[in-house]
């Protein structure tokens, strides 16, 4: 065994599960090896640890039991329907969009707006679509102007 080295053996199995045969192989070797006998020393003191280690028993805290308990308490309530949840995170913005809506209807509802049968008549002697699609025929200066000064017309007429 002093042409192969029992690192192998060590990292493949575990250090409690290794047999009487390997051990005895191993030991003997590591009495030859340096390398070997640091490997060897090495698996040792690490199980022992692990071994030591999982014979302590570690009770949690009092704290730790009722922050976790109340964690779950939490998840427990906030178990509601999903519609529950999503008017929860959204009653304040629909909230002031119904309070605006309600708002800008009473503004246009309730407060007067242009009157629409005013006692002017339309001056204008075209409209934006006869302009458009060339509907109109050439307009006098008189029509113009009356389109242009809706207060001359009356002037004249006075």
């Amino acid at each position: 065994m002093n042409n192969s080295h029992i690192i192998d053996i060590l990292d493949n199995a575990a250090f409690a599960e290794l047999t009487e045969a390997q051990l005895a192989s191993v030991r003997k070797h590591t009495e030859t090896c340096s390398s070997c006998a640091r490997s060897y020393h090495a698996a040792v003191l690490t199980t022992q640890v692990m071994q030591a280690r999982v014979a302590v028993e570690v009770e949690p805290s009092p704290f730790f039991a009722t922050t976790v308990l109340a964690r779950i308490r939490e998840q427990r309530a906030d178990n509601a329907p999903a519609m529950i949840r999503l008017w929860r995170s959204a009653r304040y913005l629909v909230s002031s969009m119904a309070l605006g809506t309600a708002a800008l209807a009473v503004l246009s509802f309730v407060v007067p707006g242009p009157a629409v049968g005013s006692s002017e008549p339309a001056t204008t002697a075209y409209s934006a679509e006869s302009v458009i699609l060339g509907d109109e025929e050439e307009l006098s200066y008189e029509q113009v102007l009356s389109t242009i000064y809706p207060d001359v017309e009356e002037a004249k007429q006075k």
